[in-house]
């Protein structure tokens, strides 16, 4: 079984912790079968942007990161807390925790502000959001990241960012391909409707 650790900070984007959720889900029902998805974050209940809270399965503090192989990050809002928990010395720490097991970390949007918080990013290759403005991949810039600003997913290493929502399916696809396969992949985005390139 493949598990996906789903890290959520309040004031997630509930879109971006979905897409996560529902392609890692419908693998588990309708694919190989064998990944899994399980919440996590600094409270008990971790409220979205939209208002509803999501219960967490386990508590940060007892991860064991060898059950996992891959970390999946969704962006939020600064306005309902987002970077509070994001950048939380516990949140960047199980990060770093990922990354020294060589696990594959996947963001979406500002979700990789975190990750180039940590200090894994410093040198690499991200995208972040930046639509209409550019402070969030300023921020990320200022974190020593290499920036590529037009591009919806960027993959440097284990890591992989989105730009922003719309980029939410290709990142998601693109890690359960990683956990997977490509054919198996291609079967999922099928049936979830979508083409295939």
């Amino acid at each position: 079984m493949k598990k996906v650790l789903l890290l959520l900070a309040n004031g997630f984007e509930a879109f971006e912790a979905s897409v996560f959720a529902d392609v890692i889900g419908w693998n588990k029902l309708e694919g190989d079968l064998n990944t899994e998805l399980l919440t996590t974050g600094l409270h008990e209940e971790i409220k979205s942007t939209v208002g509803f809270s999501v219960k967490r399965e386990l508590s940060i503090s007892e991860i064991n990161v060898d059950e996992f192989d891959a970390l999946a990050i969704p962006g939020g809002f600064e306005e309902k807390g987002y970077y509070d928990d994001a950048f939380h010395e516990d949140f960047l720490n199980l990060i770093n925790k990922f990354h020294e097991s060589n696990k594959i970390i996947a963001s979406i949007c500002v979700g990789a502000l975190p990750i180039a918080k940590s200090g894994i990013l410093k040198n690499k290759n991200a995208t972040t959001y930046g639509l209409g403005q550019s402070t969030r991949q300023k921020q990320l810039s200022d974190f020593g990241v290499n920036v590529i600003p037009d591009q919806s997913m960027v993959v440097d290493g284990n890591i992989i960012t989105g730009y922003n929502p719309s980029a939410s399916f290709e990142v998601a696809f693109y890690l359960l391909e990683l956990l997977t396969s490509k054919d198996n992949c291609s079967k999922i985005k099928a049936l979830m409707g979508f083409k295939n390139n």
